[in-house]
């Protein structure tokens, strides 16, 4: 396993994130829209790529340690360490490239994931301030079995 195969894999991951970065933005565009009716669709889609991306993500950490001993380096070198170890020749520039699209994307996807957990929160404020209103207050009981809720108090004219 060399530096090629790694190369390879961290294209993959790049793709996945970005599938992620599109999967994000579909959920924030359903949640924005106030149409909920597909949400859970987009969120499981949202899972399966997180899942697909932590299967890449193990998959490219053990090359890296492959490339990192071979590189006479720790197995848990980072992909800077591995730049860093190829200075001079075209896999610095490379793998460098590679780690700063990688910290781009996963800044991208924290905004995102944010963003979508504000508009989540404030939708449960609501449906929660909603159902309150719905559930009538029933007060305490007496030792006649009646609420002790002054009937008059639901009125806000009382006049009639």
């Amino acid at each position: 396993m060399g530096p090629e195969e790694l190369t390879t894999l961290l294209w993959r991951e790049r793709e996945l994130l970005d599938l992620l970065v599109f999967k994000l933005e579909e959920e924030h565009l359903i949640l924005q829209s106030g149409k909920t009716r597909w949400l859970d669709h987009a969120t499981r889609e949202v899972e399966h790529v997180m899942g697909r991306l932590r299967a890449a993500s193990l998959e490219r950490t053990a090359v890296a340690s492959a490339v990192a001993l071979s590189w006479d380096l720790t197995e848990n070198a980072s992909l800077q360490d591995l730049a860093a170890a190829a200075a001079g020749g075209p896999w610095e520039e490379i793998l460098s490239s590679h780690f700063a699209a990688l910290i781009t994307q996963v800044d991208h996807i924290r905004s995102l994931r944010d963003t979508n957990l504000t508009f989540l929160r404030a939708g449960l404020r609501s449906a929660q301030e909603t159902v309150a209103g719905l559930v009538p207050e029933t007060g305490t009981y007496n030792h006649l079995g009646h609420t002790n809720q002054d009937p008059r108090s639901r009125f806000l004219d009382q006049s009639v």
